[in-house]
């Protein structure tokens, strides 16, 4: 059993959603430059949540939470830090991430009122789903500490082959490209297997420069 001592930063440990929530939301910083965030936190136990509650109330400390109930506890909520040189809850960085976040339907402690306003804290609702106009471009990389930094990786796509198949727009260029193939065939300069390549569709623009110059060549 994890000590409640022990943080958990471990982004496999939230809900398949707010998972997707977190990568969402840490590709759009990293498209804007911010680049330079961790997480500190994800799931908490119920345990951990006491213990962290009793600080600076029955347990000595400054206090860290403002309640019993935190969405931590049910997998939706994750807490962010900013890694040097600037300040480990740099303000202006995660009032940025803050307004990213509510582009994506994604809450930012950062909004709510004195008393139980959290910055580097950010959750989602039992309902959210990815907002229109935005996807997981790649495979985004969450950092867990200060020492990596965010990343996206986006795989090159695998050029499509050009579509260089014949096409004829009038009957009677295609009726004579057939026969110059069908008489070269017939007078055995070249084989059947191209006029049944022409004949199937599959015959390109390329095949058929090359066949010309071998009719050519062996007509001389």
């Amino acid at each position: 059993m994890t000590s409640v001592t022990t943080t958990c930063r471990d982004l496999s440990e939230l809900t398949a959603s707010a998972q997707t929530a977190c990568k969402l939301l840490f590709q759009e910083c990293y498209k804007v430059g911010i680049d330079y965030i961790f997480i500190t936190e994800t799931y908490r136990s119920q345990a951990r949540q006491n213990y962290l509650y009793e600080q600076g109330r029955t347990r000595p400390g400054d206090k860290v939470t403002w309640t019993l109930s935190s969405n931590h506890t049910s997998r939706r909520a994750w807490d962010i830090a900013v890694a040097p040189p600037r300040n480990l809850y740099d303000i202006s960085t995660l009032s940025k991430i803050g307004a990213i976040a509510k582009k994506l339907g994604i809450t930012w402690g950062g909004y709510w009122p004195s008393g139980q306003y959290d910055a580097p804290h950010f959750e989602i609702p039992t309902n959210w789903t990815m907002p229109k106009g935005f996807k997981l471009e790649g495979q985004v990389i969450v950092p867990s500490n200060s020492k990596l930094k965010v990343q996206l990786i986006v795989e090159d796509k695998p050029k499509e082959k050009d579509d260089e198949t014949m096409k004829f727009t009038n009957p009677t260029t295609e009726n004579a490209v057939r026969d110059h193939i069908k008489q070269s065939v017939d007078k055995k300069w070249i084989d059947k297997s191209w006029l049944d390549k022409f004949d199937s569709g599959t015959m390109t623009t390329g095949d058929y420069e090359g066949l010309k110059l071998i009719i050519a060549q062996r007509s001389a």
